[in-house]
Parts: C-alpha cells; sequence; structure tokens
C-alpha cells in the first residue's frame, strides 16, 4: 500500500451489514471478520446487523445508517449471488446516487486468482448514497478478506496515494 507518511491517518464511521437468511450473530463469521478487520484499521465501527435476502428490509436498514451522521460507509456481506433470494444489489438500485464499477471489476480480479472463474458468479458491487459509501460484497469468507484486504483497506485509508475514498468524502454531495 503507497501510504504518505506525512498524510494524518482520518479514522471514519463504518457500519457492517450481514444479508442472510440463516445467519445468527452467533455464526455470522463474514461479519465478524469485516469487523475485525475494520478495527484493526482504526475505524469505528459504528454499527452492525443481519437483515434477510429482503429488499425492503435492506433498503430500510441502510436508509436509517444513511440518515446516522456517525455513519461514513456501510460494507455489506452477502446477497449478491445470482440466486432468486440474492437482492442486496437491486436493494442498492433503490438507494443509489452513483455506481462504482471499478470496485466490482477489481473485485472480481482479485476473487479470480483465488476462485478462478467462479468469480463471474459475483455481483459485488459499490455505489454513493446521500454523501456515503456502500461496498456490497459475497458472503463467504475469502470474499470478505478478498475484498477487504484487496480494496477497501487502502482506499479507506486517507494517507493512500495517490488517491482514496476518504479524501473524497467531503464533496460527494457536490451537484
Amino acid at each position: 500500500m503507497p501510504v504518505d507518511p506525512k498524510r494524518t491517518f482520518k479514522p471514519i464511521g463504518i457500519a457492517v451489514l450481514t444479508v442472510s437468511d440463516t445467519r445468527t450473530s452467533a455464526d455470522d463469521t463474514s461479519g465478524d471478520i469485516l469487523c475485525e478487520r475494520v478495527r484493526k484499521a482504526g475505524h469505528n465501527l459504528v454499527a452492525r446487523a443481519i437483515e434477510t435476502d429482503d429488499v425492503p428490509r435492506i433498503v430500510s436498514r441502510l436508509r436509517n445508517w444513511l440518515d446516522d451522521r456517525q455513519v461514513d460507509a456501510v460494507v455489506i456481506t452477502g446477497g449478491t449471488g445470482l440466486t432468486g433470494r440474492d437482492v442486496t444489489p437491486e436493494a442498492l438500485d433503490m438507494i443509489k446516487d452513483k455506481d462504482i464499477p471499478g470496485f466490482g471489476e477489481l473485485f472480481r480480479w482479485i476473487s479470480y486468482k483465488s476462485i478462478g472463474t467462479s468469480t463471474v458468479q459475483s455481483r459485488a458491487c459499490a455505489v454513493t448514497a446521500r454523501g456515503k459509501y456502500i461496498f456490497a460484497l459475497p458472503g463467504s469468507n475469502g470474499a470478505v478478506k478478498d475484498g477487504w484486504d484487496g480494496i477497501l483497506a487502502e482506499q479507506l485509508d486517507s494517507r493512500n496515494t495517490p488517491c482514496n475514498f476518504v479524501e473524497l468524502m467531503p464533496r460527494l454531495r457536490e451537484i
């Protein structure tokens, strides 16, 4: 990671959402991995929840977090596959301002190194909504590690050069 030691690390507030019909707080290992990495990176874990694969429930949770001044970004694990119950990208379509297509493209490139062509089954994606970031990763532990370690750890570090998501945050609402 190209970190500029002259820059100051700026922790942001991150909420973690697990989208699953089967996970509970007792066995949400991908959510646990994300929370651990958020804290280890020095960010503030401001909220964590589990929602079923249900568009209205996901949208409601995200809207609440978008209204929360402590939340700067949301990282979602789950619901990005191809089955009928996988609806995270559809929920994001209902609240997004802009897509961040490079996130999904880069995630699949990184994931290809781990799982080969099976990565084409992923609909990992990212959007901005009301001046905040929302990143959606597949629900597997490996995918969460690939997404955080390979993309988010760097892009959510204000010291990362030549640019990063954090430095853009004040300007996300510009028209």
